[in-house]
Order: structure tokens, then C-alpha cells, then sequence
């Protein structure tokens, strides 16, 4: 905003929601309302008219909402940002004079007060100023309309004047054509617009070289077709593959890890870079460029997208190794330190020293590899271990990206500490990994997910709830049956807009390496067999899931989830519902896999929308036919692990 010409007239603070200050933008999704309150004061007692303005970044033209007040100097007031990007907003506020002016000479009229005649001579005045700005803008017959009142002001009875000035008419003319002379513009803050799925998706994580399920062939990208549709059949819109490079051959890693790989193995897609180039490129062994674009477009025909792994690690081979030496941690012997995070090490992949004195290149080589693959039809991109990186780094590569491509998503797939992960939603990432995969406990998960959904988070940060990943496989799955895996799908797929699973779930695939969170035989260094129509598997479950998230669009909010008392410690029950209550959904669950549980829950029905007494069905859409009718907030329910374990419920007055 250009500077002021004046001295502040108007205290304009306290924003919310405010990132650090206004140092970090909000996150809004394209076509939601955005709520923001702020306080507004001054000194005397003028009355204050104030404006939310806002636009894109780089544009001149501002869009304008009113400011309301509410209580103790609170102003609130709500607009919705009309295109995906990068917008800024700021509150203007200034004494309304001509507002300020009728109120008190209201009062002198009543009280017959001598100077009736002056204060009507200024208002006047306000009236002239007023039409003065309307010609200047166009506005002629509002400019006369408003010049033939203050010709009335000065020669109507005082009573008449009232009349004329308490007019709602002329009050809106007013507002049109405010003097805004004096006003306080406060510094702009900022918020990021994306599209719709980075609010709301299902994600699908699948190796494209295990595409056919066999154990001695390595699949092509022309081989994934029926895998997409395979994931699309069971509800899901985003399928993400693990990086598509060229894997290194020197240390490659050998199955389950091993420090020597047979001349079979095909190694860890992490390891990237090899003879055949770096991150540009793709694995000969999956296909070509051109297949990969084919299957892009596949995805796209089938309503789905690809996301891509973008996973910062350079194998001894990559190009980066020959041609930029010093963009590596050289050791005192002139050899380059592989990476490690005691006690895993990764010997067959080299970290980059982002602070290295080419750091400059560096960082836009790696903002153009990303441009790069946008440019071929990615718009989804999963961030390998982010929290390793410079977050100054992140922020300087997703704005970048945005600014050219808003439509370009990123999901930040960081298990660290808490600043860290929230940081990383702050400087732009636009989904996150959770400690979800951890949270068992009804007080874990309750205490989580209020955390992401009902507290400042919310505003910046989007978790992503995946059951299971390549890399983990927590101790509550291990060796655990069919039951657990719906569980916890479940958990993930209702209490967050936005979840994902590691293919192999929908077959309870349960096997730990012996004393580690990990698969045995991990996919991540060898092909894998699986009958992708194997007995046993839960995918008419997840199908199910999926479906009734698709169908309710309260379940495409994220910051919408309540939570409800149940008076046993292995039932947990929530709630999601639209802001007009259009629809609501109501989930009962049990958290114990292994025996049947029965409780009362107390509903906060106000949060359903529903008013003490109200009588109201629910209808369990997990469970065709099975439809109650209930009053008021207690209602008791019974759930056992070999018949029905949970309820999704749609509430219906």
C-alpha cells in the first residue's frame, strides 16, 4: 500500500486469523467464504465506517466488502477470493463525518438547540462534498440528487429535515461516495487460494514398477493403466508414485536393505540419479517420457492425477555428482558423506549442502527441476523428508512455482517436531503427514485432531491422515486382522478431508520386519506379488468409504469436525457438518478391535444444529436399512468387532 499522505486517523489491530504477524499468509480454498475479525477504535466519539478490501497479488483493482461491528470494538466481515493464488487483503477505515454529523443534529433538533441553522449549513456542506465526488466518478444524477438535498437541508423546517436526512436513500448515496479523505489503510496481509483437492482428496500410493503384481517382471508406465483404474474403483482421485528417476548402481541397496544387491535388484527409487541422468529423467525400466505424458493424460481422463514424489537425494551416479562436486558435504579425504539418520544410514544416497557457496544455483536448478515436470502435466507434488531441508528453501520454491502455476499442490511429508511440521505449512505447503499413524487412544485422537482442526492450524496447515506408508508400518497393524485395518481407514478417511493409504492396506498386508515399524520384504528395494483380487481384502470397504465421503459434502470440510461424549473409553464419537447443517454427519466408532463395546452418548446438538428436545433420525450408511430415530442428546449404542463396529451416520430432522 502506498504510504499516507496524513497522520493515522483510525487504531486499526489485533487481526484474526494472523499468521506470526502477518508474516505467513492464510489458506483458503477457491470459492470459500473467508472470516476475519479485527478491532477498530478511535479517539472522540466519531462513528467508524471500515472496508475489507482485497486482490491479487500484482493487480490494481480492489474488490470491497463492509466491516461490521460486534462488540467492545470487534469488527468482523467475510469475502470469498474468486481465482486460485496469491491474494492480499487489508481493512481501511475512516470517521464517518456525514454519520457522525446526523446523529448529533438529530439531537440538537430535538432540543430546539439555536445553532440548528449552522449544523444544517454544514451539513450542507458534507452534502456538496459528497455530490462533488459522485460527478467526479461518473455518477451525474446521484452528483443532483445529492446537491437538491443540500438545498433542502438549508431551507426545509427543521422537522422536514429530519425527514430527509433519515432516509435510507439518501444514507446509501452516502455510503457510495464516502469521503474517505482521512481515512487508515492497515498493512496488507496475505492469503494463498488453491483449488478444491487441496482440501479434499483421497490418495492412492502405489510402486509403478510393481504395477502387475509380479515378482519377476518389472512393470511399465503402460502397465499402470489398470492400476488406475483399480484405484478409482475404490474412490480414489490421487495415485501417487515414489520418484520415477534413474536409480544409482553404485551401493545400490540390496531386498530389505541389504548393503549388497544381487544383479537382480532394482534398488530404492530414493536413490536417484544413474547413468542415464538425474531428476529430469525417467528409470529406463519404466518407460519413457512420453509414456509417462500418455499416462498422465489417462489419469486425467479418468478424473484422477498423478502425484509425483520430489525427493531431494542424489545417488553416486547422478549428474549433480560429476558436474557439481561442491553442491555436496565433502569429508576432510575428498570422498562425499552419504546420508544418515542414526542409526539408519542411507549409503547408496548423498545429501545436498543447501548452504554450500553455489547455493544460488543450486536452489533455482532444483525449482527448475520442478517446473520441469509441471511443465510435462504434474500438478501434485509429495515433498521427500521436507524437515531436512532449509525452510527459507521451501518457501522460496513453492512461491515461485505458484506464482507462475497456482494450480500446483504440494504435500509435505515430514514426521518431525511440531514447529517443524507447522512451519512448513506456514511457508506454503498444502497438505502435511500427521502423527495420526500414532494417535490409538481416544484421548490421543480427540486431543490431535482438535489440535489440527479447531485451533490456530487450521488456518495454515492440512493434514493428510495416512494409515500405513511405505516406510511404516505402526505396531497396531503388525501382524493385526481385517477388523484394525477397517479401523483405522476409517478413522483416517472421516476425521480429515484429505487422507491416503500405501497400496497393500486394502489386503491387510501385516508382516513387520522383526523389532522395526517396517514391512518385511519392503517394496521400497524390491518388486512385490500381489493378486490385486486376492480373498480376504477389505476394497468393498474402502469403495464404501470413500463413497459416502464423495457423497456428503460435509465431509469435504476440514475445519468442521466436532467432537461428542461417550461415556465408554473405546468409543469415539464426532461429527461433520455443513454450515447450514444441509448435511450432517455423525460418526460412532470403536476403538477396540477384539470385543464388544456398548455406551451412551451425549451429543452436542447444537453443534448438529439441533435444538435441545428435537427428535431426529439417523441413518447408518455403512450399513444399508439401518435407520433409528432418536431425541435429544443421550442415545445409547452398541458396537462389536464381528458385526457392526461403527456407525457413519446421516442426521435428518
Amino acid at each position: 500500500m502506498p504510504s499516507s499522505p496524513h497522520a493515522p486517523t483510525v487504531v486499526i489491530e489485533n487481526f484474526y486469523p494472523c499468521i506470526e504477524g502477518g508474516r505467513h499468509p492464510v489458506k483458503r480454498i477457491l470459492g470459500e467464504d473467508f472470516t476475519l475479525w479485527v478491532d477498530i477504535f478511535k479517539d472522540g466519539h466519531d462513528i467508524i465506517t471500515a472496508v475489507l478490501k482485497w486482490r491479487m497479488d500484482g493487480q490494481q483493482r480492489w474488490f470491497e466488502a463492509p466491516v461490521t461491528p460486534t462488540e467492545n470494538d470487534r469488527w468482523t466481515a467475510t469475502c470469498a477470493f474468486a481465482e486460485i493464488g496469491r491474494w492480499e487483503y487489508c481493512i481501511e477505515a475512516w470517521a464517518d463525518t456525514f454519520r457522525s454529523w446526523k446523529k448529533t443534529f438529530a439531537i440538537r433538533v430535538g432540543a430546539e438547540d439555536p445553532d440548528v441553522p449552522i449544523e444544517a449549513a454544514e451539513g450542507a456542506r458534507l452534502l456538496l462534498d459528497a455530490s462533488t465526488r459522485a460527478r467526479a466518478g461518473g455518477a451525474t444524477d446521484a452528483s443532483a440528487q445529492l446537491s437538491e438535498c443540500a438545498t433542502l437541508l438549508q431551507t426545509l423546517p427543521p422537522n422536514e429535515m429530519l425527514e430527509v436526512l433519515l432516509s435510507e436513500e439518501l444514507q446509501k448515496l452516502m455510503d457510495r461516495y464516502p469521503d474517505r479523505s482521512q481515512s487508515t489503510v492497515s498493512p496488507p496481509l496475505h492469503a494463498i487460494v488453491e483449488r478444491e483437492r487441496a482440501r479434499f482428496s483421497a490418495w492412492y500410493e502405489f510402486f509403478p514398477r510393481s504395477a502387475e503384481g509380479l515378482v519377476n517382471k518389472h512393470s511399465r508406465f503402460r502397465d499402470c493403466l489398470p492400476r488406475l483404474q483399480y484405484a478409482q474403483d475404490m474412490g480414489f482421485d490421487v495415485v501417487y508414485f515414489p520418484p520415477i528417476h534413474p536409480i544409482g548402481i553404485a551401493h545400490r541397496k540390496g531386498k530389505n536393505n541389504t548393503l549388497t544387491a544381487q544383479p537382480d535388484d532394482v534398488g530404492s527409487p530414493w536413490a536417484i540419479g544413474g547413468p542415464t541422468g538425474g531428476h529430469r529423467d525417467i528409470e529406463p525400466a519404466l518407460g519413457t517420457e512420453e509414456d509417462f505424458v500418455w499416462l498422465l493424460g489417462e489419469a486425467q481422463k479418468l478424473g484422477m492425477e498423478i502425484a509425483l514424489d520430489f525427493a531431494i537425494n542424489c545417488s553416486p551416479d547422478h549428474p549433480y555428482v560429476k558436474d557439481h562436486p561442491d553442491w555436496f558435504y565433502q569429508r576432510p579425504d575428498g570422498s562425499i558423506r552419504y546420508a544418515e539418520n542414526p542409526p539408519k544410514k542411507y549409503q547408496d544416497i548423498y545429501p545436498i549442502n543447501f548452504h554450500c557457496a553455489d547455493w544460488k544455483n543450486l536452489w533455482r536448478e532444483l525449482i527448475d527441476v520442478v517446473l520441469h515436470w509441471v511443465d510435462l502435466g504434474v500438478k501434485i507434488f509429495r515433498v521427500d523428508n521436507p524437515h531436512t531441508k532449509p525452510v527459507a528453501f521451501w518457501e522460496e520454491l513453492i512461491t515461485t512455482v505458484q506464482r507462475q502455476h497456482p494450480e500446483v499442490l504440494f504435500l509435505a511429508e515430514a514426521f518431525t517436531k511440531p514447529r517443524m511440521m507447522q512451519v512448513l505449512g506456514k511457508v506454503g505447503f498444502t497438505q502435511s503427514y500427521t502423527y495420526f499413524t500414532w494417535r490409538e487412544t481416544k484421548a490421543e485422537l480427540t486431543e490431535y485432531a482438535t489440535e489440527l482442526t479447531q485451533g490456530e492450524m487450521r488456518w495454515y496447515y492440512r493434514g493428510n491422515f495416512w494409515p500405513n506408508t511405505p516406510d511404516i508400518l505402526p505396531g497396531h497393524l503388525q501382524n493385526a486382522g481385517p477388523q484394525m485395518f477397517r479401523l483405522r481407514a476409517a478413522l483416517a478417511a472421516t476425521m480429515s478431508s484429505t487422507w491416503g493409504m500405501y497400496s497393500g492396506y486394502e489386503f491387510c498386508e501385516n508382516e513387520p520386519y522383526p523389532g522395526k515399524e517396517e514391512y518385511n520384504h519392503s517394496e521400497k528395494y524390491q518388486l512385490v506379488a500381489r493378486d490385486w483380487n486376492a480373498p480376504g481384502n477389505i476394497k468393498a470397504f474402502i469403495r464404501q468409504l470413500n463413497r459416502i465421503r464423495r457423497e456428503n459434502p460435509a465431509m469435504h470440510l476440514y475445519d468442521n469436525l466436532r467432537f461428542h461424549h461417550a461415556d465408554h473409553g473405546d468409543i469415539i464419537c464426532y461429527s461433520k457438518c455443513t454450515p447450514d447443517f444441509s448435511n450432517r454427519i455423525l460418526c460412532i466408532v470403536s476403538l477396540n478391535g477384539h470385543e464388544p463395546t456398548a455406551s451412551t452418548v451425549r451429543l452436542d446438538l447444537a453443534a448438529l444444529g439441533l435444538g435441545p428436545d428435537s427428535t431426529y433420525r439417523v441413518t447408518d450408511l455403512l450399513h444399508p436399512g439401518a435407520s433409528y430415530e432418536w431425541r435429544g442428546a443421550e442415545n445409547y449404542v452398541a458396537l462389536r468387532p464381528d458385526g457392526v463396529s461403527m456407525h457413519l451416520f446421516r442426521v435428518e430432522t
